[in-house]
């Protein structure tokens, strides 16, 4: 039975679990979350009550969270491509970093765009001024913990860039990553130009106008 995948393509998260998806290359349907479609908006809600995507479907069961569903995919139905290592010690490690970009550079992101949701100037200014604060300070931790590595936990591409992807694709949107952190933007350079994380970019710019603080074009 084929796979199928609750989401938004301009999602940040969404976008993390089709970057693990399009890795391996797994057949999957895409059933759009929004007002052209207002039936997957309730089959997702029968299916996770607490409404938010992604969800991933399997058969009769419903797996939700980004990373919970990325695991699930590499003991279910698992590709060349191993988004978490077998090591214990190895997969602690990716996990950390994984947690890192989703509460500390993603959702650090988010503040922005809530308070530019509002439509209240002053909302729209705490809220840029929060992401910024919280976004610096992530910014120069990776800086440090990134050195001399191509992808985020060492030579392997895993769970944690398929996090980092977006994260940092919109954190740079919302507090550009400025030149005191060159070796932060090679490697957002380096995840924008992997195939899988390229083919979810391509694939969301449709929805660029609506971005609220204004998508800028280096993207």
């Amino acid at each position: 039975m084929t796979l199928a995948l609750y989401g938004h393509l301009f999602s940040s998260y969404t976008q993390k679990v089709l970057i693990a998806l399009y890795e391996n290359a797994t057949p999957f349907e895409f059933r759009a979350v929004g007002p052209e479609t207002p039936e997957h908006e309730q089959s997702l809600k029968a299916r996770w009550p607490l409404g938010k995507f992604p969800v991933l479907v399997d058969g009769d069961r419903n797996v939700a969270e980004t990373s919970i569903i990325i695991e699930y995919l590499q003991l279910h139905h698992s590709g060349p491509v191993r988004l978490l290592p077998d090591d214990p010690a190895a997969a602690l490690g990716v996990r950390f970093l994984d947690r890192f970009f989703d509460l500390h550079v993603m959702d650090a992101a988010q503040h922005a765009v809530n308070g530019a949701l509002t439509g209240d100037p002053v909302k729209r200014a705490d809220g840029v001024a929060l992401s910024k604060e919280k976004l610096e300070r992530a910014y120069g931790w990776l800086e440090g913990q990134l050195a001399g590595r191509t992808w985020a936990a060492g030579e392997a591409y895993t769970l944690a860039d398929c996090a980092a992807s977006p994260a940092l694709f919109y954190a740079d949107w919302v507090h550009e990553i400025s030149g005191d952190y060159p070796v932060l933007r090679a490697y957002r350079t380096r995840l924008l130009a992997r195939p899988s994380f390229a083919r979810a970019v391509d694939d969301a710019r449709y929805f660029r106008p609506y971005f609220p603080l204004g998508a800028p074009e280096r993207d």
